[in-house]
């Protein structure tokens, strides 16, 4: 995991991209080309993460560096929480709500699965006022974590986000402040008709997913197919029952023989194909509200602000 984990943060930066320098650039000759802090964009990719990086300045010379010698200029707004004594690990002690998704809330875990905790996190306001502010979500991807600040939390919730959806109906729940309790107590606000967009949009992505990969590699990710599987299931009974159903039940066996590989494509497009019917007939008849509760989400909003002076 820890290798895996390495790889995605030492991604390679794309085309285009405006960098600034961490140290002078000198010729090859061994004179000042650039000075530590000058800007540069991207001309050309390395063929491998470690490689190097072709880079241009706004005078016309060019240069190549290595990944470690240059930041990304839209990251550089991220040092100045340091320069201000906040950091993402102090905002961590501000988390409320902390719970399980992914694998092991759905009840597809393996031997080898991660363990996924999402949640939310409320600062205190002096933090919120200041000037640097706080992040919208904190994470630790050492550890699979990834945390909300309250208000973006109730904005996805609003919208029928899926992946916050499932935080609020996840069946295991580690930590839960009173005012997260409160939440959840009124988790129904979120349940409306948005679903029908929301989810069907998460799964025209996974379907995106696996066009791509049958035209690349000439097969799918059946992960991929697996989750598109689930996410039509869940916006079903959404639809018919008001509530999310994290754990995926009696499809538990059938969605890991996906995930397996045991089925053929043609197999899951065809379930794929029903499922959307079934999806678009639970739409025609949901008594589920256009609207989520706005009111009542922002009492709740304007209450945990008041309880952080």
């Amino acid at each position: 995991m820890t290798e895996r984990i390495t790889k995605k943060r030492e991604r390679i930066v794309p085309l285009g991209t405006q960098i600034v320098t961490r140290a002078d650039i000198h010729t090859p000759e061994g004179n000042l080309l650039q000075m530590s802090g000058a800007v540069a964009v991207i001309l050309q990719m390395p063929s491998v993460v470690r490689g190097e990086y072709r880079v241009r300045f706004p005078d016309g010379a060019e240069s190549s560096l290595k990944r470690s010698e240059f930041q990304v200029r839209k990251e550089l707004a991220k040092t100045i929480g340091t320069a201000l004594g906040t950091s993402q690990a102090d905002l961590h002690q501000f988390v409320i709500y902390r719970c399980i998704v992914g694998s092991r809330a759905y009840g597809l875990e393996e031997d080898n699965s991660d363990v996924d905790r999402r949640g939310i996190y409320l600062p205190p306001a002096e933090l919120q006022w200041s000037l640097l502010g706080v992040p919208e979500q904190l994470e630790r991807q050492e550890t699979q974590e990834c945390y909300w600040e309250f208000e973006k939390f109730l904005r996805l919730a609003l919208r029928a986000n899926p992946n916050v959806l499932e935080c609020l109906y996840t069946p295991l729940v580690e930590e839960a402040s009173p005012l997260a309790e409160e939440l959840l107590a009124m988790r129904d606000c979120f349940i409306t008709k948005q679903v029908y967009q929301t989810y069907n949009g998460y799964v025209m992505s996974q379907f995106k997913k696996l066009g791509q990969d049958l035209r690349n590699k000439g097969a799918i990710r059946w992960k991929h197919a697996m989750h598109l599987v689930r996410l039509l299931l869940s916006g079903i009974t959404i639809l018919k029952e008001a509530a999310v159903p994290v754990r995926v039940g009696q499809h538990r066996e059938h969605l890991l023989a996906i995930r397996r590989g045991q089925e053929s494509w043609q197999e899951i497009n065809a379930w794929r194909k029903e499922l959307h019917r079934e999806f678009d007939a639970a739409w025609a008849k949901t008594k589920l509200p256009e609207h989520p509760d706005y009111d009542r989400v922002n009492a709740l909003l304007v209450k945990a602000r008041r309880s952080k002076i």
